[in-house]
């Protein structure tokens, strides 16, 4: 077989089961370990898939510029926010992280809410501008420009003067065996902090981040405590985030 076809062989298998094993590939295609494993690399460094410990997991598409990813299942993020911003109460400390999918969440928040929101996206803050009754504090930083949002060791110290009711995390992939990852190692610490700070930590997931991976964990499914996701999710993915003891809400 040559490489280009046990390469589409592959990225087949890894699409059918969410996941790939070195050790099982090598026995399906009769080459070794180290054969696969620079396959997989090769498959890696063309943005076909994310790889761990022993395999390889779907890469997450919801890594790209935040103008890119503002294009990316707009219609299933606007369900998942509206259901999302259904979780806040008056009278909340909310944590909202930055990213495409909470920048819609702001949009259906009402506009006589009375809350104090916690972000350290400047675009959040500043989409709260025309709420008169939201409270709105900044979290400062550098200013990460990929995804308009602040970090750095200014931010972390800003986040511990926190107690908050519920924080709106932002991921690029959740998976059940790899957890929640980001495409940046200060955005993974950020979230981690934020997470540390809540009441109750929930996930926004747009449908192109679900049983995929990015190289930096933030961590397991054990940081939150409920997913919102759009109806028509693979029920079976469904059962084994609830395995976990994650909620999870249907749009």
């Amino acid at each position: 077989m040559l490489t280009s076809q046990r390469k589409q062989h592959i990225l087949e298998q890894l699409a059918a089961d969410g996941q790939v094993l070195s050790k099982d590939l090598s026995a399906r295609f009769a080459v070794s370990e180290d054969t696969i494993r620079r396959d997989l690399r090769e498959l890696a460094a063309e943005g076909h898939l994310q790889r761990v410990h022993g395999g390889a997991l779907p890469s997450s598409t919801a890594v790209a510029t935040f103008t890119e990813r503002k294009s990316l299942k707009t219609s299933a993020k606007k369900r998942v926010a509206l259901r999302g911003a259904q979780l806040i109460s008056a009278g909340q400390v909310v944590i909202i992280d930055g990213g495409t999918t909470t920048s819609e969440l702001i949009g259906y928040l009402p506009h006589d809410l009375q809350i104090t929101v916690v972000t350290h996206s400047p675009s959040i803050a500043l989409g709260l501008i025309d709420h008169p009754l939201i409270e709105v504090i900044l979290i400062g930083g550098r200013l990460y420009k990929h995804s308009i949002v602040t970090v750095g060791s200014t931010a972390i110290e800003g986040i511990n003067a926190i107690h908050a009711d519920i924080f709106f995390m932002g991921v690029t992939g959740i998976h059940p065996e790899a957890g929640l990852t980001t495409g940046d190692y200060e955005e993974a610490c950020i979230k981690r902090a934020f997470s540390g700070r809540a009441a109750e930590t929930v996930v926004l997931l747009s449908p192109e981040k679900i049983n995929t991976a990015s190289p930096f964990v933030i961590g397991g499914l054990g940081l939150i405590d409920t997913v919102v996701v759009d109806d028509g999710v693979d029920e079976q993915w469904i059962g084994s985030i609830e395995e976990k003891g994650v909620t999870v809400v249907k749009a």
